[in-house]
This record gives structure tokens, C-alpha cells and sequence, in this order.
């Protein structure tokens, strides 16, 4: 029965996109034959509307000539229509400057994440920009993304080929300190546990009906959400004491030919895929596997295995340390796997990659990742090109 309905669904939208297709295609032409239509329509009752428009002013003009009063108001009239269209010939000036600025970033669209037709906005966005493509998506625990029907991604995840999907450790300290962080009370570690379990149910699902489904999990406080559909990349940040669903949605998009932020964020997301110190999860076992950078497997332990390790302190490097005396190295986001200052030699991909969280970009342009100095990176702003 579900398969009927999702077989329904997919003709449906197959149907709305041909039909789209349609329109779209004759559109630029019908547009050009109105536009030549108007044009000789105008020049041919020129004459006419000039005579027409002489006769009826020399008619009123004998009648107002001497007002004084209506002088005086059509100057007024004409001088608060000169100064509404310079303003806005300063604002369109102004908006074209800051237009050519989001387009040399890459940056095609910015949505606010409130109110319910910016949410059918993203939803319809991310669909089209989505079906039968690969999708990478960084969250905090997914559900309102992907598992709530009401999710931009909902029937996204369900439609795509491939899907890598990247979620907090529920029993790693991240995920408290996010939930501890946000002043709802409803929300507690506890509930967040309880979401990211629901996302793994339903990515269970999906993979038992043998779509290619990986999901990870990591350990530190949530720093961006992200969905990569293509050639086109949705990002929220998440700020503490704030919901992420509030803030807004900056849709970019690659461009080869400019200085699009579509490639680092894109890589961001490959440098956190590869991180030895992310598990990924296993759906069909329900256990934790480690790799080292060579992809190799180095040891397996199960999801529950962590509710007893707190993490008590952290050493000078970063290390967790929990009661029972083991360190666990933190994987935070932005730290290189190479000592500070040091960079690996070599036109390895291993090497691009480190040199790129290094500053040193292939291509010749240095850039930076901005960070704060709050140890979560919560309020962590942009990457800057200088």
C-alpha cells in the first residue's frame, strides 16, 4: 500500500514538472511577441494621442492659467515626486551594489525560517532542487528536518538515491550542552535523546527498504546546519539560547566562474564526513564504528555504551576525561589533525584539505574561519575572504 502511494506521488510530481517544463519553456517568447506587439501599438497611436492631448491643453489652459493655487499645488506635487524617486533611485543603486556582492558569494537567496509561506517557500525550494540527486545533510537531531511529515526534507530523504546524514551523539556531552543551552523547558537532554532516536528509527526504516542510508554521529556542540542538494547548499547556524528553526535559511549556490562560499562549506562538510573521530552508525547492527583516515575499521562499540562515561574535565588538549580515567579526544569542527603550524607537505588530497583549514586555500586565495572564543563555537560567524 505504501509503495502504491509513494509510486502516486512520484507520477503526481513527474506530471507538475512537465507541466512546469511547459510553461516554462514558450515563456521568453510570448514575453518577446508581447513586448513588439506594445511597441507598435504605441508608435501607431502617437499622432493621435499628441493632437488628442494638444487640443484638451489649450482647452484647460485657458481656464487655469491665471489659478495661482493650482500652480502652486502642482509644484508641490512635483517636488515630493522628485524627491520619492531619487530615494529610490538610491535604494535601487544601493541594492544593486549589495545584489552583485551576494552573487560574487555564491549566495542566491536569504529566507526567513518563520511563518507559513516561508516554510512552503523552502519546502517546494528544496524539493525541486533535490529529487534523485545525493543529499549530505549536518543537523542536531533531525527530526523537525527530516522525520516530522511537515519536515523540508521529509519526502526529500525518502526520494533521493544516496543520503549521508550527520546527527548529534545523544550520549556525548554536545548534545547536553546544546539542550541546556535553549530556554525552552520542555527541552532537556532527555528529549533530545529521545529525537535523535526517532531520527534513527526512521533512517532504519529507509534502509531496510534498501536505500543507500549512512548516518554518523557526532560528539561536539552543534555549530551549523546544513543540507548539500546538488549544486545548492542550505545553512542555518546554530547560537545558543536560540532555536535553530528561527533563524534564517542562506541558500548557496556553485559557481565555478566566482568566488561562491558553495566550495568551502561544501568541503566543511567532507573534513567533518572524514573526521576518524565521528562514528558512523550502523543501522542494521546498532553499533559504532570507528575508522582511521585510511578507512580502515578499528574497533566497534555499542551506542549505550557512553550513558556512564561523564565527562568530568578536559586536558590541555582537548582531551575529555571521563571517571572511569579513558580520554577521548574531542573532534571539534574546526581543528586540524596536524599540530599548530605545521602543515602537511604534498599535493595529497589529505593535504589540500588541512591546508584549507590552515588558511592556505589551492587556489591561491587565503581564507579563514572565523571562530568565537566560546569553546562550543555557538556564535561562530562566517568565513571570510581576505
Amino acid at each position: 500500500m505504501k509503495n502504491m502511494k509513494r509510486l502516486t506521488d512520484e507520477i503526481r510530481r513527474i506530471k507538475k514538472r512537465g507541466i512546469a517544463a511547459f510553461i516554462k519553456g514558450p515563456s521568453p517568447i510570448l514575453y518577446h511577441i508581447l513586448l513588439l506587439g506594445m511597441s507598435a501599438a504605441l508608435a501607431l497611436s502617437l499622432p493621435w494621442t499628441i493632437s488628442f492631448i494638444a487640443d484638451k491643453f489649450l482647452i484647460y489652459w485657458s481656464v487655469i492659467g491665471n489659478d495661482k493655487i493650482f500652480f502652486i499645488a502642482i509644484e508641490m506635487v512635483l517636488t515630493i515626486l522628485f524627491l520619492f524617486s531619487t530615494t529610490c533611485l538610491r535604494k535601487s543603486w544601493k541594492d544593486r551594489k549589495l545584489s552583485r556582492v551576494a552573487k560574487a558569494a555564491g549566495l542566491v537567496s536569504v529566507i526567513p525560517s518563520t511563518g507559513f509561506l516561508a516554510k512552503r517557500r523552502i519546502k517546494k525550494l528544496k524539493e525541486k532542487q533535490g529529487p534523485s540527486r545525493d543529499v549530505m545533510v549536518i543537523s542536531s537531531t533531525g527530526f523537525r528536518t527530516f522525520v516530522d511529515p511537515e519536515g523540508d526534507l521529509h519526502q526529500l530523504i525518502q526520494d533521493c538515491q544516496k543520503a549521508r546524514i550527520m546527527l548529534l551523539n545523544p550520549n556525548r556531552e554536545g548534545a547536553t550542552v546544546r539542550a541546556k543551552s535553549l530556554p525552552d523547558p520542555e527541552i532537556t537532554p532527555e528529549s533530545f535523546g529521545e529525537q535523535i532516536q526517532k531520527s534513527i528509527d526512521f533512517l532504519k526504516a529507509l534502509k531496510a527498504a534498501q536505500k543507500n542510508i549512512k548516518l554518523k554521529l557526532y560528539p561536539d556542540p552543534p555549530f551549523l546546519k546544513m543540507a548539500i542538494l546538488g549544486n545548492y547548499i542550505w545553512l542555518q547556524h546554530y547560537q545558543a539560547g536560540l532555536n535553530g528553526q528561527k533563524m534564517p535559511k542562506y541558500v548557496f549556490k556553485h559557481d565555478p566562474d566566482t568566488g561562491s562560499l558553495y566550495l568551502p562549506f561544501y568541503q566543511y562538510f567532507v573534513e567533518r564526513w572524514n573526521n576518524p573521530e565521528i562514528p558512523e552508525y550502523d543501522l542494521e547492527t546498532n553499533r559504532l564504528i570507528y575508522r582511521n583516515t585510511a578507512g580502515n575499521e578499528v574497533r566497534r562499540e555499542n551506542l549505550d555504551t557512553m550513558n556512564n562515561k561523564v565527562v568530568v574535565k578536559r586536558d590541555s588538549l582537548m582531551q575529555e576525561i571521563f571517571k572511569d580515567g579513558n580520554k577521548v579526544k574531542n573532534g571539534a569542527s574546526f581543528h586540524s589533525h596536524t599540530p599548530v603550524g605545521r602543515t602537511p607537505a604534498g599535493d595529497s588530497p589529505t593535504a589540500l584539505r588541512q591546508n584549507l583549514h590552515s588558511g592556505l586555500h589551492p587556489g591561491g586565495k587565503q581564507f579563514t574561519m572565523l571562530r568565537s572564543r566560546n569553546p562550543i563555537c555557538e556564535a561562530a560567524d562566517w568565513i571570510a575572504l581576505r
